[in-house]
């Protein structure tokens, strides 16, 4: 056999190999049993009570289902109330809206509409699993933009790349025509945060790895911690890092492992019945303008538990050098 057959060879068994990893069920126990085992070692998540407040704080669209819907079906079965506050409306997602418009240059009226059926979306996933209509709240910031938000744009407007808005344009937005400014964020979330007074907050963690779930987490935290009431919080992470979550695709029965890009922090593991994966795949499946373009992606995380954690970031090692 010749050098570049030999070579041939090995990159058709190295694609092989990845697209096992990747997408085939039996690759998580097979080529990852520390991390499967590392997750069921996991202590369990502090059970949902009576009468508690729960709010979750879902960036884009499809956020809540993916992070907490088992959280929001054995919050509402053991008799909490369950909200969620949308910061964005996901209007930002040109693929999404390549596809459904059939343009290859979308325009921003042709985002914002991308937007309105997103909100449409999320309130059908979150009706599926019998969360109340009044207890949905859009604030309809810029997908993309949030962190200049946070950062750049605190007091001046900023000016979506995608929709061309200066302001927030969705008329059931819960600030309708407000700047897209930190300030702006701030407020909205005091006025939630003052209506439903949250007992448990769902939020991003910081070492997510998309801008809008960083930041997300710095104005939820910074918004608690004025309160005094940080200690509220628990946190998720989705862009976990490369391929999270593996294997692709829906796999039912197998856990959820610990993302690689939150390795450093103390996890707890939700485990959810089968009723409540399928309750979680049946709320997936109505963010369809989501499941078209990346389904194998949301596919992933209906598995056999969630995970939350207390740490907003990991803690820093002393320094025992000097």
């Amino acid at each position: 056999m010749s050098r570049r057959a030999r070579l041939v060879l090995l990159a058709v068994l190295v694609t092989l190999a990845a697209a096992f990893a990747i997408n085939a069920t039996p690759a998580l126990r097979l080529l990852y049993p520390r991390a499967t085992a590392s997750v069921q070692d996991l202590p369990r998540v502090t059970p949902y009570r009576r009468g508690e407040r729960v709010l979750i704080v879902s960036p884009h669209p499809d956020d809540e289902t993916l992070c907490c819907a088992g959280s929001v079906q054995q919050a509402l079965a053991a008799g909490a109330q369950v909200w969620v506050v949308w910061m964005t409306s996901g209007d930002g997602f040109e693929l999404d809206a390549i596809l459904l418009n059939r343009a290859p240059r979308p325009s921003g009226d042709q985002l914002a509409g991308l937007g309105r059926r997103r909100i449409v979306e999320a309130t059908r996933a979150m009706t599926a699993l019998n969360v109340p209509r009044d207890h949905l709240i859009f604030l309809g910031y810029p997908d993309g933009g949030l962190l200049h938000l946070f950062l750049e744009n605190y007091t001046e407007p900023f000016a979506s790349r995608y929709t061309r808005a200066t302001r927030v344009p969705y008329p059931q937005a819960l600030s309708p025509g407000a700047p897209y400014t930190g300030v702006s964020v701030e407020r909205d979330l005091d006025r939630v945060l003052d209506e439903v007074r949250p007992d448990v907050v769902l939020a991003p963690n910081v070492q997510d790895q998309h801008p809008d779930h960083r930041a997300t987490s710095y104005f939820v935290t910074r918004a608690l911690a004025r309160r005094g009431e940080q200690d509220r919080l628990r946190f998720w992470i989705v862009h976990g890092g490369l391929e999270y979550p593996l294997p692709k695709g829906l796999h039912e029965g197998l856990p959820l492992l610990i993302p690689p890009r939150g390795r450093t922090l103390s996890w707890e593991r939700l485990d959810l019945t089968p009723a409540q994966e399928a309750g979680k795949l049946r709320a997936l499946r109505q963010h369809r303008s989501q499941m078209r373009v990346m389904d194998r992606f949301l596919l992933a995380f209906v598995r056999e538990n969630e995970l939350l954690t207390r740490q907003v970031a990991p803690r820093a090692v002393p320094d025992t050098a000097r």
